[in-house]
């Protein structure tokens, strides 16, 4: 279970007492996500997510919280922090910044199809709308300057055969970095896998953990919503899914022909970006009650990137 601060009831029930919401009923906690602890909180008002946040200065929640305030307003289906009765919303547990969050509804789809990739397509590009003219500018923590520090020290770790892949992927960010950062910009969620978005049937519901969210090229969400959510078990795209996806999101924000051109750049930087985030959990102590995922998963998926067939559909 991915919780690295457990919680005793009396500690959490002192938390939750200033927002007025009545008696804890329940909480649990949440096995998705690698980077902090969540908890399904259940109180006489309603069901809430509460969550501790366990990596990053704390000094750039403020800009997390005006983020979902902006996405919130734009109608888009994001939590936000519940205040207290005196106006908090950003307050401490456990020596951890924590927020108190309402519950979603829907559920996480595993194996997702056409339809769900489309509707995921038309949510990231109306995020991207409702960001782009007035950005809330701050630099992602494991962006292209991170890739090209942390890939050397990752090298390490890895066997022989493993080296020319990675060698081979920080020089192309090196070469191709001051284009990429040309590219159209806007707010990125960042980290749109298939366990931050949920489903209330057919419809999207809910779009959560926006703690690596920045901004920057609008592209490389759209990259790394692909390699999730369109990805088969050996790595390779399922095109169906992902020409679904692309081309929702091309009928709000058509794509330019930068983006075009540098299109299989960004997917093989999107899966360099997980593939040593993961290597870093797999190689560093963690609690023992910690998910770790597979670092492999992407360098498979980063294998099957070196030949892109996937056009953007883009029009002259």
């Amino acid at each position: 279970m991915s919780v690295f601060t457990l919680l005793e009831r009396a500690e959490l029930e002192a938390f939750l007492a200033p927002y007025g919401l009545g008696r804890l009923l329940e909480f649990k906690g949440i096995a998705e996500g690698a980077e902090n602890s969540n908890f399904f909180v259940s109180l006489e008002a309603g069901e809430y997510v509460l969550t501790l946040v366990e990596r990053g200065p704390r000094a750039d929640l403020p800009f997390v919280l005006a983020l979902l305030q902006r996405l919130h307003a734009a109608g888009l289906p994001v939590p936000y922090a519940v205040a207290t009765q005196s106006g908090e919303t950003l307050r401490e547990l456990a020596e951890k910044p924590a927020l108190l969050q309402p519950r979603l509804p829907g559920k996480h789809v595993n194996q997702p199809n056409a339809h769900h990739c489309s509707e995921v397509g038309k949510l990231l590009a109306r995020l991207h709308l409702s960001t782009r003219e007035q950005i809330l500018e701050r630099s992602s923590d494991r962006g292209l300057d991170w890739m090209l520090r942390e890939g050397p020290l990752q090298a390490l770790h890895l066997h022989d055969e493993q080296l020319p892949l990675l060698r081979d992927s920080l020089a192309e960010v090196a070469v191709q970095q001051p284009h990429i950062l040309a590219l159209p910009r806007a707010n990125l969620h960042a980290d749109l896998f298939r366990d931050n978005l949920m489903f209330d049937g057919p419809h999207l519901s809910g779009v959560i953990d926006f703690y690596n969210a920045c901004s920057g090229p609008m592209l490389y969400d759209v990259a790394i919503c692909i390699n999730d959510w369109c990805s088969e078990r050996n790595g390779r795209l399922n095109l169906s899914r992902a020409r679904a996806m692309l081309a929702a999101y091309a009928s709000l924000r058509p794509f330019t022909a930068a983006e075009a051109h540098l299109w299989p750049t960004l997917l093989r930087v999107a899966c360099l970006r997980f593939w040593l985030s993961r290597l870093i959990a797999v190689n560093q102590p963690a609690a023992a009650w910690a998910q770790i995922k597979d670092p492999t998963e992407f360098q498979r998926r980063l294998e099957q990137r070196q030949q892109v067939s996937l056009a953007l559909p883009f029009a002259l």
